[in-house]
């Protein structure tokens, strides 16, 4: 596929490259004497140059003949160079920060470019949102590369968005510059019984010559597996045993192991690529979903890489499975990828393969980043209003909200068996608990001595008043409540909490501020994160984000919770596509079977 990312399609410089590569015309740049991490051969070559023209390489070897009396020499003595680590499957929504700040956090750390998928924002303000995202991204260095939302809604008929996208949406978008794909397609059900909207946005891709990714969470490596990939689907992110990993290797789909802020399935999964017995070219590196804390503190594919490593991978092999194996993935590799002639200029700088620290970052032959610092100007992106005011809820929230009644002919004493989703730390399933909760003023109640908590999920997008009810179990709280617009995949108002005063003080707390994350307690707001983009997101740098993230982590462990970054295990309790129980504004959803379920047991 042609790729509008590069500085210039190489037809347009071709003829200067072939000029530059054999002496005949001046490089714009030469890196001298590096350590060349090739991963087309997976070995580490000593003593390379690396000259450039046009914003593509033009020649490797001793490149004294390309120097010229302008051409810029970069010193890369007893330094590793790599090709531009791609992340090919991200959601910049869930950094907290728009586009252009989330280029500014992670071109320091190697990333050079992104496969997009943008459904957060999508499901809240639709295509438009899509566009304004990518406007701010093309401010940028950052390869922003889109792959369009395929499901929105998540799982039709089980929940209530801000937008929809079907078939003809993803033709229209297949014809825009910046979209190279479509994002994961979630609805395997759909796909599995022949449903003619999953079809029809996979074969609108396909017509396109474009890259269908996938989202296959089932725990099966058979038919439903084969049946998936054989659709067209190119590569999933959602593999959690080792056996899932190595089944999707097996039937040339890529095993997107992912290690993000929340998920992170990597450390079970490398067993799969680390033993050697096997070739790793269909396993790629992601992140998935990166809140800004982790960002500003560890790093992005970076810190992705070092932690592959640390699990046994060799350090060429994961350098791999961010560069040429994800380029492979989405058909790009004729561009991107690799450090080979005729690519795009997209290298990293690594003081060793140890250590794996990031030196100097080049795009498209720029300098772009030095020492964690990114060099390139920014100016604070301005939304418009419709993108800031997207709280739309319809009804007033009171504490008397949240009450659940007791089944009838049950009095007050009595012990009612509900049906709880328990969340498990790290890890996006969540089970199907069943729990006794006693009866009180005939009504069902918070139960904190068996770590189960109301949970309550408002639509906020077209003032519908709809609202579903639970509970949970798993986080902990010993007190108070939270609330969140950051619930995926709809994104509507999610409250959980210990009492209703609470949960009321924190649903109102983000509908008036236009959404974001917040902890209360005792009638007291203990933390609180506004994102005002579409209640997704705010336009502050990494580094003011992750203060306000990590003191939000604080509120939530001065109410009890224990669980390393707990708003992003909380955010997932609405996406009904992930097994086994969710809570979504139209109320419990049966995800292992696709049908709303009774909270009562029985």
């Amino acid at each position: 596929m042609i790729n509008a990312f590069c500085k210039k399609p190489l037809w347009e410089c071709s003829k200067t490259l072939v000029a530059v590569a054999q002496g005949r015309t001046p490089a714009d740049t030469v890196i001298k004497g590096a350590k060349l991490v090739n991963v087309c051969t997976g070995e580490v070559q000593e003593g390379i140059d690396v000259a450039i023209a046009e914003g593509r390489i033009a020649y490797l070897g001793t490149a004294d003949h390309c120097v010229g009396e302008g051409t810029r020499i970069i010193d890369a003595e007893g330094q590793c160079i790599a090709p531009g680590f791609l992340d090919g499957h991200i959601h910049v929504e869930s950094s907290m920060m728009g586009a252009g700040e989330y280029a500014r956090a992670v071109v320091p750390h190697g990333t050079t470019g992104i496969y997009w998928d943008p459904h957060e924002v999508c499901n809240v303000l639709g295509l438009d949102g899509v566009r304004l995202m990518a406007e701010d991204a093309r401010r940028t260095p950052l390869k922003a590369m889109i792959t369009t939302p395929s499901c929105v809604p998540a799982v039709p008929g089980f929940e209530d968005t801000g937008s929809s996208i079907g078939p003809e949406d993803i033709a229209e978008t297949m014809n825009w510059q910046n979209v190279v794909g479509l994002g994961e397609m979630m609805n395997f059900p759909g796909i599995l019984s022949g449903a003619d909207h999953a079809h029809g946005e996979v074969a609108e891709t396909l017509r396109a010559g474009k890259t269908a990714t996938g989202h296959y969470s089932l725990p099966e490596t058979d038919r439903g597996l084969n049946a998936y990939i054989a659709s067209g689907v190119r590569c999933c992110h959602e593999s959690t045993r080792p056996e899932d990993a190595l089944a999707k290797m097996r039937l040339g789909m890529y095993a997107q192991l992912r290690f993000g802020s929340a998920w992170q399935d990597l450390p079970v999964l490398a067993e799969a690529v680390a033993s050697g017995g096997i070739d790793t070219r269909f396993a790629n590196l992601v992140s998935d979903d990166t809140h800004p804390h982790t960002l500003v503190a560890d790093g992005h594919l970076d810190h992705i890489v070092r932690t592959a490593v640390s699990l046994g991978i060799d350090a060429v092999s994961a350098i791999q499975m961010v560069t040429i194996n994800c380029a492979q993935c989405f058909q790009m590799d004729h561009d991107l990828g690799s450090i080979t002639p005729g690519k795009c200029a997209d290298i990293v700088f690594l003081d060793d393969l140890e250590s794996l620290r990031v030196t100097r970052v080049l795009i498209d032959g720029e300098v772009v980043a030095e020492d964690g610092r990114a060099l390139f100007d920014l100016p604070p992106y301005r939304y418009p209003d419709w993108a800031t005011r997207s709280v739309h809820l319809g009804r007033e929230i009171a504490p008397t909200s949240f009450e659940v009644a007791a089944p009838e002919g049950i009095v007050d004493g009595d012990t009612v068996r509900v049906r709880a989703i328990e969340v498990v730390p790290g890890k996006v399933g969540t089970f199907e608990a069943h729990v006794d909760l006693p009866v009180a003023n005939g009504r069902l109640e918070s139960a904190v001595e068996q770590d189960v908590l109301k949970a309550f999920v408002f639509e906020r997008h077209r003032e519908t008043g709809t609202f579903g009810k639970g509970f949970v179990k798993g986080f902990g709280i010993k007190r108070g409540a939270m609330a969140s617009t950051v619930a995926h995949d709809a994104h509507n108002l999610l409250v959980l909490g210990t009492n209703d005063e609470d949960m009321a003080l924190a649903a109102n707390t983000l509908a008036a501020c236009g959404g974001g994350m917040v902890v209360v307690a005792d009638g007291e707001v203990l933390g609180l994160v506004e994102l005002p983009i579409a209640g997704l997101m705010d336009a502050l740098p990494a580094e003011e984000m992750s203060a306000k993230v990590h003191a939000l982590e604080d509120a939530w462990a001065a109410i009890g919770c224990t669980m390393p970054s707990p708003f992003m295990t909380m955010a997932l309790i609405p996406l009904a596509c992930l097994p086994e129980l969710r809570l979504t504004n139209r109320g419990l959803v049966d995800c292992t079977k696709f049908e709303f379920a009774d909270l009562i047991v029985g």
